[in-house]
């Protein structure tokens, strides 16, 4: 059974509920004293608590950056790395071709003389460096042994060995070398032979002690012994010396040819014209 009480105290509660209600309702034009004392003693809270709000949704947007920031770092990374081995081969390519296209000029210049084809060398001797070289060309391209070596500054050497695919070639640097030359100026003959010292460089021997030798002359073949053409350049006397014996003088020789700088060469397959190819002096 309800009492008077209960129903009382009920019509009171929804007196004030609807008294808060209409007290509360959006469109009423200002607050009531209590709710603008709440709401000024809650807003430097509130404040506290959007800046807080601000500072994490900030921190996780620049992680997240961040994130993406580093992934796409790496990526521009790589993409340089690719780039600057990309520039690096092009001018490597540039170099080879610069090399090649001087090779074949040299030998247009020189078509009416001999016939030639270009090789790469792929190999040297380690324990003779200024001896023997390794040519990619054999005897499937028509390379045989005792054809002269060139590039267009002047003699390197002679092919002594083939293979099928390859080509040994005995510098003129090799103690074992031998090759007929002569003075240009002065036409002086000689014999050129390497050295033991390893360095490069060649000597002109069995030159006769009366000949007047000075530094700065021009070496070139004599075509004596008809393996090599005769006026291929060969090098610079920058020294001379009495034998031993004291009846010839000796000249050392550095050649024209970067003997240990050496990637492409020709090798001359014909002579055309054994007396007549015109010295360049290492031109």
């Amino acid at each position: 059974m309800i009492s008077y009480r209960s129903v009382f105290f009920l019509l009171i509660l929804v007196g004030i509920t609807l008294g808060v209600m209409r007290l509360t309702h959006v469109e009423r034009p200002q607050l009531t004293p209590m709710e603008a004392a709440i709401k000024d003693s809650l807003a430097p809270i509130q404040g506290v608590l959007m800046g807080i709000s601000e500072t994490v949704n900030q921190s996780v947007y620049s992680v997240v950056a961040l994130g993406g920031l580093s992934g796409e770092n790496k990526e521009l990374r790589e993409e340089v790395s690719e780039l600057r081995g990309q520039l690096l081969l092009l001018e490597e390519l540039r170099q080879e071709n610069q090399r090649l296209r001087e090779l074949l000029d040299y030998r247009e210049q020189h078509e009416q003389n001999f016939r030639s084809t270009t090789a790469s060398i792929i190999g040297r001797d380690p324990g003779n460096w200024f001896g023997i070289i390794t040519l990619n060309k054999g005897e499937r391209d028509g390379i045989l042994k005792n054809m002269p070596v060139v590039t267009r500054a002047g003699l390197i050497g002679k092919v002594v060995a083939v293979s099928r695919n390859t080509a040994q070639v005995m510098l003129i640097t090799d103690p074992r070398s031998g090759v007929g030359a002569m003075v240009q100026e002065t036409r002086v003959p000689g014999v050129l032979e390497g050295t033991t010292s390893g360095g490069g460089a060649t000597r002109l021997i069995h030159v006769p002690k009366d000949t007047e030798l000075n530094a700065g002359q021009v070496v070139i073949t004599s075509g004596v012994g008809g393996t090599f053409p005769k006026g291929i350049p060969i090098g610079r006397i920058i020294d001379i010396s009495d034998e031993p014996a004291g009846l010839f003088k000796t000249a050392t020789v550095v050649p024209f040819a970067e003997l240990q700088r050496l990637e492409e060469v020709l090798i001359i397959t014909t002579v055309l014209n054994p007396d007549i190819l015109p010295p360049t002096e290492g031109g």
